[in-house]
């Protein structure tokens, strides 16, 4: 069953342009971009890269990395975008590479996009050296769990119903349409605790800068989660 990326990609690209939407430019990047810097990574693995945004944001920190997604037509653009960059196929349930490759893996948005997760967490993690990172940026499960509506005197609220309940749906923006996964954090955390990770952070960022209007709908409804994880070395 398709997943509606072939058939939105270009949508998708037009979208994200090089800055990216604006959960990416003034929620997501900055904390994302403050966990790599200084951190001294030398080989990052970016899980779903996509059009290779964030792949591209890696490499202005000097860190070399691996991008893998197993949408072709983005992988083309992050190969036309960044012709000395590394933009191979594949999915995260099966990663081709060896265990410990890699000293920095990154799912930036990706998460939700995975239908077995339950494989994608351990290959990440599997991937990843003793002592390396696990960087996740997703989406927060209260907000995959409602949606807007409009209350009888005519406010806005955010309901949220069935959070316990995982669940594939399809999300549909802007000529995207796309199969996102809702999962509660319940979910993730035991799958990555049961690898053995440990948590280092935890955020729900707050929007910085941007439209007002945008900015405020971001901060009445928890839309991310961030968390650093770390590979035990020993």
């Amino acid at each position: 069953m398709s997943n509606g990326w072939e058939d939105s990609a270009s949508a998708w690209i037009a979208d994200m342009g090089e800055a990216g939407d604006f959960g990416r430019r003034h929620v997501l990047d900055a904390p994302m971009l403050a966990r790599l810097r200084g951190r001294g990574y030398r080989r990052a693995l970016d899980v779903g890269c996509g059009e290779g945004r964030f792949c591209r944001r890696m490499r202005d920190l000097g860190i070399a990395p691996v991008g893998i997604d197993p949408t072709d037509a983005l992988l083309r653009q992050a190969r036309a975008r960044d012709p000395e960059g590394a933009y191979l196929p594949g999915r995260a349930e099966a990663l081709p590479f060896a265990d410990g490759a890699f000293d920095l893996v990154v799912s930036y948005l990706t998460l939700i996009d995975i239908p077995d997760v339950r494989a994608a967490i351990p290959e990440m993690a599997r991937v990843l050296a003793p002592g390396g990172t696990l960087l996740i940026a997703n989406l927060n499960g209260f907000a995959t769990a409602g949606g807007w509506s409009r209350d009888e005197d005519g406010g806005q609220r955010y309901r949220i119903d069935d959070y316990l309940e995982e669940r594939g749906e399809w999300a549909a923006w802007h000529g995207i349409r796309v199969r996102n996964w809702h999962r509660p954090l319940s979910l993730y955390m035991s799958l990555l605790l049961g690898e053995g990770l440990m948590l280092r952070q935890f955020d729900e960022p707050a929007p910085l800068g941007g439209d007002p209007a945008k900015a405020a709908r971001y901060r009445r409804v928890p839309w991310f989660v961030t968390m650093e994880w770390e590979k035990p070395a020993g």
